[in-house]
């Protein structure tokens, strides 16, 4: 279904007229924005829905996920959740609002996976730190969601967005995979991306948290490698063309299994992962393919990537060059001198004043870590707050709440001490 010049569509029986070009569009559904509602768009499926489709999104407009948390200023939701129906002139159910997540503040994260688009998108921000920590992002809300019961489903580096401080938002959720927590029926998810799908998913069967796992799995490799598909390459007694998918399905991997496929001379080696992320990434690409049991879990990658973040180096010679501590000099640097190709830069050699300092390079800012799923009824969370920024920005806000009041009367008492030292000094002149 497309939305001719100045359509007219009513949201909660609020009448509201969609601009004529959609902003994005797949063959499933096209998003239009709404005429005078700048944070609002519609999204209008190409076939009338069904009667399950319309059930789907009222049982969801109930409910309110991952909504526990404070979100502190600046932070989007991490869901782009349904916030209305949208139904024609006649009542017919054509689609859903939300809120809208676009660019410049929010790009897809297929957009950090090049470099033209890393520097046209975030130029002074996207090194391997800030990468690093939009995986710590990912896996936050991916653990969140599995603590709720939600299952993504349908997860791929185009169903997500991030903005420029690394906060990262889930936007088809008319495709999660739920049950009901009132009326206990069951919605499961029924799209797919093909390189990102489990070869459970795609044997045909339903979308699981382990399903997710893999996803996620694919989604934090390709971020740490600047973009590098876990499964690429061709195999080297291939005769025809090889897709991802085929090597997914064949559990093929270069990651688990070097030299199993023949992989474009620009591949980063997998040892640019620290260890410990090494480990995870082959679990998940070589026994975790087949056994989803032994893919690594979202709390797994919160644990190392949150290790990691903390002893990430900063490359001293070139901007945006950041890596592993596992490291003793920069791989990007080293990269750049054999291949003339600089990951992070659009030019091989360092550009004077083209970086911010080394010691005020802005990071992703990160939520605390959510309690570990626990198996029977959902108990009530605990309060997360988000973590503070660099220094540079921050300054005395690193205060706890409860620190404060102690940091001012340790202040009042010195500056009282301070006053009778003088008094006595004056009295004994």
């Amino acid at each position: 279904m497309t939305a001719p010049t100045g359509q007219r569509v009513l949201l909660d029986g609020r009448r509201v007229t969609l601009g004529p070009q959609p902003l994005k569009g797949g063959g499933q559904a096209a998003v239009y924005p709404v005429a005078d509602h700048g944070q609002i768009v519609v999204k209008l499926y190409r076939e009338p829905p069904g009667a399950e489709q319309e059930r789907r999104l009222q049982r969801m407009l109930t409910l309110t996920p991952l909504g526990g948390r404070p979100i502190g200023p600046g932070q989007p939701p991490e869901l782009a959740w349904p916030t209305a129906l949208a139904r024609g002139t006649e009542g017919e159910f054509l689609g859903y609002a939300m809120r809208r997540f676009g660019e410049p503040g929010h790009v897809q994260l297929v957009g950090l996976f090049t470099r033209a688009q890393r520097l046209r998108l975030f130029p002074e921000r996207t090194d391997w730190r800030f990468m690093l920590g939009v995986g710590w992002n990912l896996a936050f809300m991916t653990a969140r969601m599995h603590y709720e019961g939600l299952v993504v489903g349908d997860f791929s580096s185009n169903n997500v967005v991030v903005d420029a401080n690394g906060f990262v938002t889930f936007l088809d959720c008319d495709s999660i995979a739920f049950t009901d927590p009132a009326t206990h029926e069951e919605f499961p998810c029924l799209m797919q991306t093909a390189d990102y799908a489990a070869p459970e998913r795609l044997a045909g069967g339903p979308a699981t948290r382990q399903s997710d796992d893999f996803a996620l799995a694919v989604l934090i490799y390709q971020l740490l490698t600047a973009g590098n598909h876990p499964f690429g390459g061709v195999p080297r007694d291939s005769e025809s063309e090889t897709t991802v998918k085929d090597n997914i399905a064949a559990s093929r991997s270069y990651v688990a299994e070097p030299g199993c496929v023949i992989v474009p001379r620009g591949v980063v080696d997998p040892t640019i992962l620290p260890p410990a992320l090494l480990a995870l990434a082959r679990r998940a690409f070589g026994p975790g393919v087949t056994d989803p049991a032994a893919r690594p879990q979202a709390q797994d990658w919160l644990r190392a990537l949150d290790e990691e973040r903390r002893l990430a180096r900063v490359c001293p010679d070139r901007p945006r060059h950041s890596h592993g501590s596992h490291l003793t000099a920069c791989p990007w640097c080293a990269r750049a001198a054999v291949t003339g190709h600089d990951v992070f830069n659009d030019t091989p050699s360092a550009v004077p004043g083209s970086s911010t300092p080394t010691g005020t390079r802005q990071l992703p800012l990160l939520p605390q870590l959510p309690p570990p799923p626990r198996q029977g009824k959902h108990q009530k969370q605990r309060k997360a707050v988000r973590q503070p920024g660099p220094p540079s920005q921050q300054g005395p806000t690193w205060l706890p709440d409860t620190a404060r009041p102690l940091a001012v009367g340790l202040t009042i008492l010195v500056a009282v001490l301070v006053l009778v030292i003088v008094v006595n000094l004056a009295q004994g002149g």
